[in-house]
This record gives C-alpha cells, structure tokens and sequence, in this order.
C-alpha cells in the first residue's frame, strides 16, 4: 500500500461471482486515479440458482459464506468507507429479502440492489476513470451473468444507457446446459440475443462511436483466449468479429465444454463461455462492431469511484 491514502472497498454480488475490491486513490501524471489494493473473488454462481424464479438454498448458502468471509477482511472499515451491490440474480429473485436480510448480517454491511440504469451508470463510471478520452464517444458493452449493460457515453458522462435480463450465466443454463454445445443450440442464443439488442440499438447508431469497449469478465475472458490461440486475424487485438466466429467453430468441434482445450481459459470460467460468446456475438452484429477493446471491470471501479469522489 502507498502511503497513508484511505482505503475504501466495492463488493459486486454478481450473478456469476461476488468480487471485493479494495483500492486507494494515488497520483499519477498529475491525475488521482484508484488503485487496486487486493481483489478477491468468490464462484458462487448466484444465476444458477435461479429455480421457478427464487434463489435455491444452495445458492442462498453459498452466497452467505462467501460474503462472511467477505465480512473478515472488512474488519476495521468505516461504514462510508464500504459500498456493496447486488446486480441482476438478486434483483430478479422472488426471495430477494430473504438471501439480503442474512447477506448484510454475514457481511456487516449494508447492501444495495441496483436497479439496471444505475448499474449501467456505475459501469461507465468505472470505464471513464480508467480508460480516459474526453473526446471520444464510447459504447461500452458489458455482459454480465444474469444482464448485459449497454452505454453511450464522452468522456465522464453517460449520454444513454440501458440494462438488458440476457447474461452468460442465464444463457448457459438454458441453452447449453450441462455444458453441452450444439449449433442450433448456439444459433438459438445468438437469435434470442439479437432479438434483445435490436430493441435498443437504433438509438445508439443515431448517435454513432469511435470506441467500443467490453467492461465485464465475459469481454476480458473473450479477448485473453482470442490472442492466446491466435483466432483474431493477424495483428488484431482485444475481440474481432472473426475471432468469435472462429471461437464458435472450436466450440462447435469439441460439443462440451469440458472438451475444450484453448489457452488462456481458465477452469470457473468454462460454463459461462458458450452463453457469453453467443451474447457477443449478438451485440456485435446488432451494433455493427468489428473490434472492441477489453477494460478492467467497470462496475467496481465505478463504485470505488462514486465512494471517493461523495465524500
């Protein structure tokens, strides 16, 4: 840790996985940024757990537990200090008060269920702070486990969001369960999924962008596994259009995800890859992207943000 600057903590109750990050503010080039202390992350799969619209004891349980130990390494911070969010999975589960009411006693805190506009706010916020560019107008796209966010937005302001319920994790579950991939299968997510973003993008290609930006652990898993097996065409970066279709096609031949051999992926992230792929693939096509840069995640930046710059 640098010097004797405060520490704050984002903890992001995600649909796949909850996240604490703790970060500080420093100087750099003459400008206060937030900088990542410790980040831990706990698989609790909150998505699937989603049964007839409520969240199953297994997924109530392991949520608690992993905000329990969530709690011990918050030992000692202030209350304004500490911002915790809850995303899609419990925004949209029927027991919602019943996993929150146990959830803030594990954790110690209080924690707040973000509505899908302000999630995407927050998002951008988060990708403003850390990849600076007052001119340039932005898309950034993030696919989350349970809802994708899409924002508009020049330099630290949003111009138009909105929050969609498709997610890698929701997707997974319902048309590659178990793991399994077939191409009507994937053809189906991809349609679904286009269906969803052609409902909003008129309104983002009135405006127009010079920059599109992946925010989520579903952008940065794409674009580590891309460069890594070389699917993107010589000398691209970050995630092209070719490198998903040439993704699609590794999948297609292996037809379970526990087959599949690409460097680059790691083990918890193989269940939500068939669903995340297919969503990317949908919002590339309905937004006409070729080529989208990978950020760190958004969200919890955003939040880290909104706490330092609120006091």
């Amino acid at each position: 840790m640098k010097g004797d600057a405060p520490l704050f903590a984002a903890i992001d109750l995600g649909s796949n996985a909850f996240r604490l990050m703790i970060g500080q503010t420093v100087k750099r080039n003459r400008r206060l940024v937030i900088q990542e202390v410790k980040t831990l992350r706990e698989p609790v799969r909150l998505a699937e757990g989603l049964q007839a619209g409520a969240l199953d004891e297994l997924a109530l349980d392991r949520g608690w537990q992993a905000l329990a130990r969530f709690g011990k390494k918050l030992r000692g911070f202030e209350a304004g200090r500490v911002r915790a969010v809850a995303t899609s999975a419990v925004r949209e589960a029927a027991n919602a008060q019943l996993f929150l009411d146990s959830a803030q006693r594990h954790l110690g805190f209080r924690i707040d269920v973000l509505s899908g506009q302000e999630e995407a706010r927050l998002v951008y916020a988060g990708v403003a702070h850390t990849v600076p560019g007052v001119e340039d107008t932005r898309l950034v796209v993030d696919i989350g486990g349970g809802s994708s966010e899409l924002i508009l937005g020049r330099g630290d302001q949003p111009l138009l969001t909105e929050s969609l319920a498709i997610g890698s994790g929701t997707f997974g579950t319902r048309y590659f369960r178990d793991g399994h991939i077939t191409a009507p299968a994937l053809l189906e997510a991809e349609r679904v999924a286009s269906l969803a973003f052609e409902k909003v993008a008129m309104g983002f290609r009135a405006q127009g962008w010079q920059l599109a930006i992946g925010s989520s652990g579903t952008a940065r898993m794409l674009a580590k596994v891309l460069k890594a097996n070389g699917l993107n065409d010589l000398g691209q970066g970050g995630i092209t259009y070719t490198g998903l279709l040439r993704l699609s096609l590794r999948l297609l031949e292996v037809r379970h995800v526990e087959q599949l051999r690409l460097a680059g992926l790691q083990a918890h992230r193989l269940g939500s890859l068939p669903g995340g792929l297919a969503i990317m693939l949908a919002a590339f096509k309905a937004f006409g992207i070729t080529q989208m840069i990978a950020s760190e995640p958004g969200l919890r930046f955003g939040v880290l943000h909104d706490l330092i710059h609120k006091r």
